[in-house]
């Protein structure tokens, strides 16, 4: 197959789509700005995939493609691995979207973090296939040199690209169904589990260095492609099951970050510019956010890659023995009378207000506490929720103002200084066990200091629950805290109405 000429106008529309792209990601740096992050976002993309259609894209499938993988023609010719038409690839790429249009609208906030590990997953498989696919027929990607054999460079790439991609999609699925609730969201401890991931990614190196340097051909070959596949599907798996719920945010943003890495791989098999900017870019990004919030959170960045970081054999887990302490319910007029009454009041959401949907109730009583000279600001955590940002979108969402949410770093010395200490849905970010409990799986992980309050108020369902990471709170049971047990809309709910009475 023909190279095809290089375009100077394909370079330069691939360049303005890198440029939305870096525009989108500053946008998205800020709740501020994120709006006009994802236009530039949007119109980038638009910019490549209608460049790479005009490009690359044929309009009638008049040509088949040659250099098949030696040995395995009957596979090619069996799934039929011709050169698609443009129609065709609108016809997919109309299917598509209105799976996501669907998927968009029925989607709930609180779900949100599993359909990310879900796209990831998607990334991952897509980089898998179509190093397969270049792997099975080289000429129709024009890896080929003059000796029929797939170029040096290009090996390198579509073996990178096989093994990152693999990970990437088995480990988006388990951390799936650890954020769907279909898999525990304690840590699953195998025994060696250090020396057994070293030991897969080690074969998964030895085996690419020995088809990058295989030049002959041959079943064998293929052979080497398989087991760097398999191996990749299966040290996803390990590297996410022993990961603790309380760290699953750096998951998502680790895997986020290996699907660019797949992808980019993949832009170079295609030698599509566009793809290997935008794995890139998210490759990166993904990385710097992993290492944000590693520092945050007190982890090692290189135990991110390795496996089972923040994981502890001696934890207190799930479902751990439970001892029965006295606390203290309030009421919706409790918490109404004396936020009223106070002078700072400091608001600390997470997931159960996520479930609950209880941010536009909030915001609510935030505007009826101001209009009582209140000072209220809320704190976000960096892995409150579920994913990076969780909660400040469904505050954006709510139209809570930007200037009023503090992240960690910012706000945990005012809490000295705060008459109510307002949690609504949080556990793990604000248990003390994470400075004092070397046993705990939270152990290191910043929490806000909401015991230094002077009243906490504590919404949650029950007392019998103990947040993602399976740990018990001393705060339920300190002096100054009231727990108001209830679904956490309908209490916030019922003190907006004792605030207005």
């Amino acid at each position: 197959m023909e190279a095809h000429a290089v375009n100077p106008w394909v370079a330069v529309a691939y360049l303005i789509a890198g440029i939305c792209f870096i525009l989108a990601l500053r946008g998205l740096s800020s709740p501020a700005t994120s709006r006009a992050g994802n236009r530039y976002g949007m119109l980038g993309m638009t910019i490549a995939v209608v460049t790479t259609l005009l490009t690359h894209a044929p309009l009638a499938s008049d040509y088949v493609s040659v250099g098949y993988a030696h040995g395995y023609e009957w596979l090619v010719e069996f799934v039929h691995l011709d050169v698609v038409t443009a129609i065709e690839i609108l016809a997919a790429i109309a299917v598509g979207a209105v799976i996501g249009l669907t998927t968009a609208r029925r989607i709930a906030m609180t779900a949100m973090p599993q359909l990310v590990a879900a796209f990831h997953s998607l990334v991952g498989l897509a980089a898998v296939l179509v190093g397969l696919a270049a792997w099975l027929n080289p000429g129709a990607f024009g890896i080929l040199d003059d000796a029929g054999q797939i170029f040096l460079p290009s090996r390198i790439e579509m073996s990178l690209g096989i093994a990152i991609g693999a990970i990437t999609f088995s480990g988006s699925v388990i951390a799936f169904l650890k954020l769907n609730g279909n898999m525990s969201g304690a840590p699953i401890l195998l025994p060696a589990r250090h020396v057994i991931n070293f030991g897969v990614l080690g074969a998964i190196i030895l085996l690419i260095a020995a088809y990058v340097l295989s030049g002959a051909g041959g079943p064998g070959e293929g052979m080497l492609i398989v087991w760097i596949t398999l191996l990749a599907f299966a040290v996803g798996f390990l590297l996410i099951i022993p990961i603790g719920g309380a760290d699953m945010p750096v998951v998502v943003s680790m895997l986020n970050s290996y699907s660019g890495w797949a992808a980019a791989a993949m832009g170079f098999t295609l030698h599509n510019t566009a793809m290997i900017i935008t794995g890139a870019l998210v490759g990166s990004s993904g990385a710097i956010l992993s290492y944000i919030m590693c520092k945050a959170m007190n982890r090692s960045f290189i135990s991110v890659i390795a496996g089972g970081f923040g994981a502890d054999a001696g934890g207190a887990g799930e479902g751990g023995a439970r001892e029965q302490r006295p606390w203290k319910r309030g009421s919706a007029e409790d918490a109404a009378f004396l936020m009223k009454e106070a002078e700072n009041v400091i608001i600390i959401p997470g997931y159960g207000m996520a479930v609950a949907q209880a941010q536009h109730a909030l915001r609510e009583m935030t505007d009826l506490l101001k209009e009582h000279g209140v000072n209220v600001k809320f704190a976000i955590h960096p892995v409150a929720g579920r994913m990076p940002g969780h909660m400040n979108v469904l505050l954006a969402e709510a139209s809570v103002p930007y200037d009023e949410v503090f992240e960690l770093e910012d706000i945990n010395s005012e809490f000295a200084q705060a008459d109510v200490a307002f949690i609504i849905g949080a556990n793990d970010v604000v248990n003390p066990a994470a400075k004092t409990d070397k046993s705990s799986p939270i152990y290191g992980m910043p929490v806000f200091d909401v015991d230094k309050a002077k009243t906490i108020f504590f919404i949650k369902r029950s007392m019998g629950g103990q947040g993602y990471a399976g740990v018990d709170n001393d705060v339920f049971y300190m002096d100054q805290t009231m727990m108001l047990l209830a679904d956490a809309k309908k209490m916030v709910e019922e003190i907006n109405k004792s605030l207005t009475d």
